[in-house]
């Protein structure tokens, strides 16, 4: 693979006191797969099917800092899935190391449906990129609760008015321009194919959390960075950023300011964020079950996908069985970009 230097560290002053993630702007997700027959198929086992229900206080533990998609979609569901099933629920921020701090953590775990992990292919990338040496095998998969786009590629608006002029600055200055990531993360990759699809080059930099490349970018430290929908629409509001693409397939309702990277003319699609549930390793059927159906529960409950919705983040249900298949997919697609860059 072509190999980056990043910086560990920015050197600047950051920028202090950003504005709140996930702001009120109401949206309505389109995609979503709430009605599947998957859903109805969970939704009719119910918890006397599973013969199982959490006997304590269950610890949904996140690859990721507070107040991200991750977060709010976790929190999200931990509100809703409490109001049904009468079970308490804790999120608990755990990021570091390209996700594996919270991974290690829920791997260490005992198996008795207490503690799970919830995140979007981290664990895929981190293998990946040689972090650690399991990837989504390593876990029992659970079901999956929502949907993000890919993440969109977010300049400082003042700076670059689209697609094109970003392209030609960097092109004029070779290796020069600083595009914000996390070694080994879900952003990674995703930045080494847009090098590859546009015929760039950019100064990849490890800037930390998502927050963390917010406030690079605000205070002028980077030109380029990968960001969700949620984290970035109050800047794009504000005037302060401007997307000049995704790597998604197709345009999504959810996101009404993001141009999709194949209709300018870049060939790249990246796999959207996918969250799901990760339980430790032998987990028991019955927990399980559990889950898919304390999940299409919650999906279909109006007041909880209109929170998402709110976000705005698609619903998005998929059985544990069919999220296994889904992980694979992702893996093996981030696998071959990866060894497309070698």
């Amino acid at each position: 693979m072509k190999r980056k230097l990043l910086a560990l560290a920015l050197t600047a002053v950051m920028v202090s006191g950003l504005a709140a993630c996930g702001g009120s702007t109401a949206s309505t997700a389109s995609g979503g797969n709430t009605d599947s027959k998957a859903a109805e198929s969970a939704a009719e086992g119910g918890e006397a099917a599973s013969g199982w229900t959490p006997s304590g206080t269950v610890s949904i533990i996140l690859p990721a800092g507070a107040g991200g998609d991750t977060d709010i979609t976790a929190r999200t569901f931990a509100q809703y899935a409490k109001e049904i099933s009468g079970v308490d629920f804790i999120v608990v921020n755990a990021s570091g190391a390209s996700g594996s701090v919270a991974a290690n953590q829920v791997l260490q775990s005992a198996n008795d449906g207490l503690t799970c992990l919830y995140g979007h292919t981290l664990v895929n990338v981190a293998n990946i990129a040689g972090i650690t040496d399991y990837n989504y095998t390593a876990f029992t998969l659970g079901p999956t609760f929502a949907k993000n786009p890919a993440q969109g590629l977010y300049v400082k608006a003042d700076k670059y008015e689209d697609l094109n002029a970003f392209i030609e600055a960097a092109k004029a200055a070779p290796g020069q321009l600083k595009a914000a990531t996390e070694v080994g993360a879900y952003t990674y990759y995703e930045l080494l194919a847009f090098e590859k699809a546009a015929g760039i080059d950019l100064d990849l930099v490890d800037v930390g959390s998502n927050s963390d490349k917010i406030t690079a970018m605000l205070s002028g430290q980077i030109d380029l960075m990968p960001g969700a929908y949620l984290s970035c629409k109050d800047y794009i509001a504000s005037g302060d950023f401007r997307c000049i693409g995704a790597p998604t397939a197709e345009a999504y309702e959810i996101t009404p300011d993001v141009p999709v990277l194949k209709e300018e003319g870049i060939d790249l699609v990246y796999p959207d964020c996918d969250y799901s549930f990760y339980f430790p390793a032998d987990t028991d059927p019955a927990i399980i079950a559990w889950y898919d159906d304390i999940v299409a529960k919650v999906l279909e409950n109006e007041a909880a996908v209109a929170a998402l919705n709110e976000l705005p983040v698609m619903a998005y249900y998929l059985t544990s069985e069919e999220s296994a298949v889904n992980e694979e997919t992702m893996f093996n697609t981030i696998s071959e970009i990866a060894a497309s860059l070698k």
